[in-house]
């Protein structure tokens, strides 16, 4: 491994600090190496001041450790010089002479008064806001990690985005965790300063008397003040750093630059400036303060008011003029076409009177339910839906709202804003006073009622749901019915590259050497279309397996699948406890509908006659009617080779019937309650 300059730089830097603390040093060498310690210590400060945000100094809390170390090996060293030359060398001498002003009493109070500050004001306030600071920071952790994966759901954000903000917020919870410790060295070390500077006095007054035949005042005189110059010397460095780790933590973590944002944030209101000059004016005319000197003042900050608004002005100017060009620059750039391309697969678009639902900052949380829409129905149908976009559109009207699927409208709603929608369950026989309307998901009729309303509506009986609900709850029936068109090549390939980590042999056999990735695609739409999950995707690539050897046409291949699945369809559709009702087919329109099957290269179609067609439905009708009618889903039982013949037949008429061949049933009690006959 290659060491740098800068790494040998920090070593010495570091080892010096050792050396220091063993090896007497001449007074010329302490001067430069006190130089130095003040040089170091305003650079942190300064750098502190001008970061745009704490991580830019995220080596801090090893920098104060050892700036730390090499002040005390100052502090010893000038010590030793004190007690056995008593010439520390220029710099102590000019400190304890010149800042003291050459007197005991004066040096003694101005070095009385840092110990003060650092201690009282800037320490414990310091160490205070990192315990707070840090405390705060792992709290809020898991929130922003949730906004992180919010973003990134709703495609706010790409993965890489999401990656270096989540290392971000970890490396901002490492680094306030080290500060909180950190501070206590700056608090140590203040600490050590004064007991160091109270020893020296007292060794000092000691070996003057003993070893230099000084009297105790001339003691006291001499060697009190050389020890107050060391004091000084190393406790304003030390209160630099203080400073700097007062900065760091109070900046917290937002991007800033120091010095523009407080000038702005000080400064930056007129209507504050010419009130604090019209103050100083008053004062300095009203009252017997100088009157030059506070109407001077008044003046100043009444025109630098007139300036910050003249400037104010022409910001706005400027962002208006500047957002105008960047849009006609935006629209002149020829990628942009290219990007018009691109077709979102799940919109949701709505008028600006829904944005309060969908903006977090009002209390919305439709973004919150669009997250936990994906996650339903990827439990529930064993795919990932791909990210939805929401888009305000000033076209539509306030209270409107369109779900689009590849760009293209598929579904509409109307809310009412700061209404509930009440639906009567069919045995609620009181009635309430509202706007007649349709729930947009189940086509049911509805009610709109005020929020006083809700509790009454709540009692009788009626279910009640409130906006976001509405919405949710229709984009969720909007996403079930079209799954399985927007299962694309590629979330099949991230589904088999999923099943492939536990399941390598069973994906090496089946696909590419028996089955495509575009035919396993169809037999996982055929089963999506169907409402059947494909979450036990083990199941169904060992079912295909067995029987691709045999056939390659997805629609039997999709028969023999939903059988390996019945227990799954059984449990969805005949739950267990009581007798599930359903119609049956009638085994001569069975035959009727084999003897129509003809195969092609394209699969296999039906040549039924139309008369023979439409007298078929107009039975499946009638018969279902007495399911819906007592308030069940229309199921109908056939023979396995007829289901899938028979569902091509019906599902353009009726959608949302359900085929069920009795391969597929298992262990469930059927009543029929009807025949399908023509």
């Amino acid at each position: 491994m290659k060491i740098g300059k800068a790494d040998v730089g920090v070593a010495l830097y570091v080892i010096c600090a050792f050396v220091f603390l063993i090896i007497p040093l001449p007074s010329v060498v302490l001067d430069v190496c006190l130089a130095l310690n003040m040089a170091v210590a305003f650079t942190i400060l300064f750098n502190s001041m001008f970061a745009k945000e704490v991580l830019d100094m995220s080596f801090y809390p090893t920098m104060l450790l050892f700036t730390t170390l090499f002040r005390i090996s100052l502090n010893v060293s000038s010590t030793r010089l004190i007690l056995s030359t008593g010439s520390p060398g220029n710099v102590v001498e000019t400190f304890g002479s010149f800042v003291g002003g050459g007197d005991l009493v004066m040096g003694t109070i101005v070095f009385i008064i840092l110990i003060i500050v650092q201690f009282m004001v800037i320490n414990k306030g310091s160490e205070r806001v990192a315990e707070v600071t840090a405390r705060f920071t792992l709290d809020a952790m898991p929130g922003k990690q949730m906004a992180i994966d919010a973003d990134l759901n709703t495609g706010a954000i790409t993965d890489e985005e999401a990656k270096k903000r989540r290392e971000k917020i970890q490396e901002e919870s490492s680094f306030f965790g080290s500060m909180d410790g950190a501070v206590k060295y700056v608090k140590g070390d203040a600490t050590a300063g004064l007991i160091i500077t109270a020893v020296n006095i007292v060794g000092g007054i000691i070996m003057g008397m003993t070893r230099g035949g000084l009297a105790f005042q001339e003691a006291l005189q001499k060697y009190a003040i050389l020890t107050i110059g060391d004091g000084l010397v190393s406790q304003i460095p030390s209160l630099a750093i203080s400073l700097a780790t007062g900065i760091l933590v109070t900046k917290g973590g937002k991007e800033a630059d120091f010095g523009n944002v407080i000038v702005r944030q000080l400064f930056g209101l007129p209507r504050a400036l010419y009130m604090t000059g019209g103050i100083l004016t008053f004062l300095g005319i009203f009252t017997p303060l100088n009157l030059l000197l506070f109407v001077s003042f008044g003046a100043v900050f009444i025109v630098c008011g007139r300036m910050m608004a003249n400037t104010l002005e022409e910001a706005k100017v400027e962002a208006a003029v500047d957002e105008t060009e960047a849009e006609a620059e935006e629209i002149r750039k020829p990628e942009n076409v290219v990007s018009l391309l691109q077709v979102d697969p799940i919109e949701l678009e709505f008028g600006y009177g829904i944005i309060p639902l969908a903006d977090v900052n009002q209390g919305g949380d439709l973004l919150d339910r669009v997250v936990m829409i994906r996650r339903q129905v990827a439990l529930e149908l064993g795919t990932v839906v791909p990210i939805i976009r929401l888009r305000d559109n000033i076209q539509l009207n306030p209270n409107q709202y369109i779900i689009k699927i590849k760009g293209i409208q598929v579904s509409e709603g109307e809310i009412l804003f700061d209404h509930y929608m009440a639906m009567n369950p069919g045995y609620v026989e009181e009635e309430i006073s509202g706007i007649p309307t349709i729930e947009p998901s189940f086509g049911l009729e509805a009610m709109w009622i005020t929020e006083s309303q809700r509790e009454r509506a709540e009692s009788a009986g009626y279910t009640v749901v409130d906006p976001p609900s509405i919405i949710a709850t229709h984009l969720t029936e909007v996403i079930r019915k079209h799954i399985a068109e927007l299962l694309t090549r590629q979330d099949v390939q991230n589904l088999v590259n999923n099943l492939k980590e536990t399941n390598p042999s069973l994906v090496d056999e089946l696909t590419p050497k028996l089955l495509g990735l575009g035919e396993i695609q169809k037999v996982l739409q055929n089963l999506l279309s169907e409402g059947i999950s494909i979450r036990d995707l083990l199941t169904i690539f060992e079912t295909l397996a067995d029987h691709a050897v045999v056939t390659r046409d997805t629609d039997i291949l999709t028969e023999y699948a939903r059988q390996s699945l019945k227990r799954a369809i059984s449990a969805k559709y005949f739950p267990g406890g009581e007798a599930t009702q359903v119609v049956t087919l009638d085994p001569k329109i069975e035959q009727e509908i084999m003897s129509s099957v003809k195969q092609s290269e394209q699969g296999a179609y039906l040549t039924l006659d139309p008369e023979r067609t439409r007298a078929i439905l107009k039975s499946v009708k009638t018969e279902t009617e007495k399911l819906e009618n007592l308030g069940k889903t229309p199921i109908i039982i056939t023979s396995p080779i007829v289901r899938m013949y028979f569902k091509k037949l019906t599902e353009e008429t009726f959608k949302d019937l359900v085929v069920v061949s009795y391969n597929e049933v298992d262990d469930a009690e059927l009543q029929s309650v009807g025949m399908v006959t023509a």
